[in-house]
């Protein structure tokens, strides 16, 4: 068995979310700039090691007055805090196709456990030579538990921010070249 190595095509993925706003619609972002490496043993997926990182100040909401508000204190404190992570503890395969991700999230120097599903899309030759593999990823955590907890109260009682963000992701990985030792 040999270990093979993953990394993300930034070109070809996104790191999105979405949160309810005014307590009637979404509101959907994205991370811009994003890191994500991947070891398995041989090409089996159900064996990989993840590491993922996304810069904060990369956040994209299309509204740059929102997107500079979520980098402030209010929220990410991206100066202080300028990276969010994620390391998977366990995978466990349900299908051939589907697989619960367990890992660790740490975003504002607060580690928490989250559960992902990944949607395994397959393997592929592309053009150039290349081998890759494609994920469909989501994903429910609540905000507050990493201490985002800025919010509004509106007329009507409710809340302008739900605290659920929903995680919608997909994901292109490249197969790395095999090194062999001399």
């Amino acid at each position: 068995m040999s270990t093979t190595k993953w990394v993300l095509d930034p070109k070809h993925s996104e790191l999105g979310f979405k949160i309810k706003h005014l307590m009637i619609s979404n509101i959907s972002g994205s991370f811009r700039e994003f890191e994500v490496e991947v070891d398995t043993v041989d090409e089996e997926f159900s064996t990989a090691q993840i590491r993922a990182t996304a810069q904060i100040a990369s956040i994209h909401t299309n509204n740059e007055q929102r997107d500079q508000h979520l980098r402030n204190s209010d929220f990410f404190e991206a100066d202080t805090y300028p990276q969010l992570s994620f390391q998977s503890t366990k995978i466990e395969k349900l299908d051939d196709d589907t697989f619960t991700v367990y890992g660790d999230l740490t975003m504002k120097g607060v580690s928490k456990p989250v559960k992902l599903t990944v949607e395994y899309s397959g393997v592929t030759k592309d053009p150039w030579g290349g081998v890759r593999a494609g994920f469909t990823i989501g994903g429910k955590i609540n905000r507050t538990d990493w201490g985002i907890s800025f919010n509004g109260i509106l007329e009507t009682g409710g809340v302008a921010l739900g605290e659920e963000v929903k995680i919608n992701s997909e994901v292109q990985l490249v197969k790395q070249p095999q090194t062999v030792a001399a």
